[in-house]
């Protein structure tokens, strides 16, 4: 399984957020911009709480394996596995829509002194911290889930560089 790379992140979310700004751009200039909903922030607020006990809850499950305590349940490599995709997934759904509300934000960053537009400016900036918890979150877990490398390639296995 590959890990989640920054630079992906970062492009969804600057390319959902052009696209956004051009399209509320667009949308304003032909009609009424659709309201930024304050559901979007605190749903991603509440993945990125999921995914953090999760990473900490594996955590700590994976150190009580680690120092062999009696009873300690340990952690299943499918179920690491399942939670580092669950992040991962997480991660890139947090980047679009994180990156979507941004356009928006800043394209409404123009009419700040309309009351309404303000509002939805606060809650598209929320949903841009709470998107960016998300990502950090599922970076953590996938660091957490992490196998360490093995330095022994097996029987017969050269390793590279090594002849």
């Amino acid at each position: 399984m590959k890990q989640l790379r920054l630079k992906v992140l970062t492009g969804l979310f600057l390319v959902a957020g052009i696209l956004s700004w051009g399209a509320a751009r667009l949308w304003d200039s032909v009609g009424t911009l659709p309201s930024v909903p304050i559901a979007a922030p605190i749903v991603l607020a509440v993945i990125a709480a999921v995914l953090t006990a999760t990473a900490l809850s594996i955590r700590a499950r994976l150190k009580a394996q680690r120092e062999r305590r009696p009873g300690a349940k340990g952690v299943e490599p499918l179920m690491a596995a399942r939670a580092v995709v669950f992040g991962q997934a997480s991660a890139l759904v947090a980047a679009l829509v994180a990156g979507m509300y941004g356009g928006t934000g800043v394209f409404l960053l123009g009419s700040l002194d309309v009351p309404a537009r303000r509002d939805q400016a606060l809650y598209a900036a929320f949903s841009v911290a709470a998107g960016i918890a998300v990502i950090a979150a599922a970076l953590f877990l996938e660091r957490v889930c992490k196998l360490p490398e093995d330095d022994d390639n097996g029987p017969g296995k050269a390793r590279a560089g090594s002849q």
